[in-house]
């Protein structure tokens, strides 16, 4: 029957016609695609792996923890290194957080720092500046951080500006006050000068 072969004949034309235009498209899409390229693909970081491996290190470590007398201590930097072949552990860019329990705050960064295990404590060092909720910002080339109580004293002169002005002293210490009980004191030391500046 006329219309049964015109059908078949359809069908036929179609069996071999769709599939070259489906390659066709295939191949239009392979040439207009944009060649990619191998090296920029994977973006990869510039380690030196033997470095790594001769010196291991830490990126970023936190540490939380609690005081004795209940204070809220956190320290954080951009790279630590552990203690290896009797060389103490060490950061770089080390920040310190102390929230004491009275509602007071005290932060300090330092360019270094060198862990004490025996004193239980951490030396920060090249650049000091610590600053208070009560409004102290104060300079030292170096602080001992007590690790297990509220304890920090400069082992350097001190350089601090505040609600009273100006103050220099030989160091400072801030930690417990033994007149007030539950209470923290920021005391200066030593030849301690003060440029009184009224309204400050």
């Amino acid at each position: 029957m006329p219309g049964i072969d015109r059908h078949t004949r359809l069908v036929g034309w179609l069996k071999v016609a769709l599939p070259l235009t489906a390659l066709a498209i295939l191949s239009t899409l392979f040439l207009v695609a944009r060649r990619i390229d191998p090296e920029a693909a994977l973006p990869y970081a510039e380690v030196d792996v033997e470095d790594l491996a001769r010196e291991p290190r830490m990126t970023a470590p936190t540490y939380a923890g609690t005081t004795e007398d209940g204070a809220a201590l956190t320290l954080s930097a951009t790279e630590a290194r552990p203690e290896a072949d009797g060389t103490p552990a060490s950061a770089a860019g080390l920040r310190l957080e102390l929230a004491t329990p009275d509602g007071g705050r005290t932060d300090l960064l330092a360019a270094t720092a060198v862990m004490d295990d025996a004193g239980r404590q951490v030396i920060l060092s090249g650049g000091v500046t610590l600053t208070t909720a009560t409004g102290y910002r104060l300079e030292t080339a170096e602080i001992e951080a007590k690790l297990d109580r509220t304890g920090l004293e400069s082992r350097a002169p001190v350089v601090a500006t505040g609600p009273a002005g100006e103050i220099r002293a030989e160091s400072m210490s801030l930690g417990q006050d033994n007149q007030t009980p539950g209470g923290y004191v920021l005391v200066f030391k030593g030849d301690v000068r003060l440029v009184y500046q009224p309204g400050g």
